[in-house]
């Protein structure tokens, strides 16, 4: 399996950097984890901290590659949780801090992630968001239930009210969100990023400056400015980590098909051309993605 990595970290107009991210190598695969220290809490650095370091020792540690890797995942999340928790209790007088958790193991092509919170992460293929992870937040529940439209979800003054994280006192035992195996493609790109990034910049613009020319360190950081730029004066901290497939083998046929498809349609008409690629391209992933 051979990868691209990019990442940015930008403070934007804060005081602080909370935002704590790790690409962990090994010859088996790569172990990408990202955290968002909750402001609101006294040193969400450190509980994001504490993420990265737990990941990063769980995954050297571990006999690799991961042969059950949604257990390997869930384990992270509830050791960080509990060392998040202890280390809290361990302060005088006890503070409660938290952070956001994603994590994504890659390895022989293969992908599975999970998620606490509302930091994000992204499966890219020719700039088309084949999926996103669901936030858990206080708007994307009242949204899933029908209690408030999306533009209503974009603009809602509690829109960055999280119902789940590691540590920070919002419940006793996260429930992280987990993803399956899905087999990736030469050329998809997962990202991993805070809030700080995808609440300035939705999908669609994402997926346009994840095709353009250069490569993805170059790309990411011009991603992370731009939503610096346009979140300014009130920036957050912003932190991306994405890595592209470079080179794996498999999923030739499925791939085969789909541009079949595609090039029916163009000889059709060009804009049923562009609905089947988005189509065909889902098509792909969507058994593999359920959870």
């Amino acid at each position: 399996m051979i990868y691209e990595l990019g990442q940015a970290n930008r403070l934007g107009n804060r005081d602080t950097n909370q935002d704590r991210f790790r690409a962990i190598e090994t010859d088996e695969g790569v172990l990408l984890v990202l955290g968002d220290g909750m402001g609101g809490q006294a040193q969400g650095e450190v509980a994001a901290q504490l993420l990265v370091d737990i990941a990063k020792r769980h995954y050297l540690d571990a006999s690799r590659p991961i042969r059950e890797p949604k257990p390997f995942l869930e384990k992270i999340l509830h050791s960080a949780h509990q060392a998040i928790v202890d280390f809290g209790q361990r302060q005088d007088p006890p503070v409660t801090p938290g952070t956001t958790a994603v994590l994504c193991l890659v390895q022989g092509g293969k992908a599975v992630w999970a998620h606490v919170g509302d930091s994000r992460i992204y499966l890219f293929q020719n700039g088309l968001p084949i999926y996103r992870s669901t936030d858990h937040s206080l708007v994307e529940m009242l949204y899933q239930k029908g209690e408030i439209s999306l533009r209503e979800l974009e603009s809602h003054p509690k829109r960055n009210q999280i119902t789940q994280c590691l540590g920070g006192g919002l419940v006793e035992e996260p429930e992280p969100t987990l993803s399956n195996v899905v087999t990736m493609h030469v050329e998809d790109i997962i990202l991993l990023c805070t809030d700080g990034l995808w609440g300035p910049l939705d999908d669609a613009v994402m997926g346009e400056l994840l095709c353009r020319p250069g490569n993805l360190d170059d790309i990411i950081n011009g991603m992370a400015q731009q939503a610096e730029h346009l979140s300014y004066p009130y920036s957050d901290n912003i932190s991306v980590l994405a890595l592209r497939l470079l080179s794996t083998a498999g999923s030739a046929g499925a791939k085969s098909e789909a541009q079949q498809a595609i090039k029916q349609a163009a000889a059709e008409d060009p804009l049923q051309s562009a609905i089947a690629e988005i189509e065909a391209v889902i098509k792909q992933y969507e058994s593999e993605i359920e959870k």
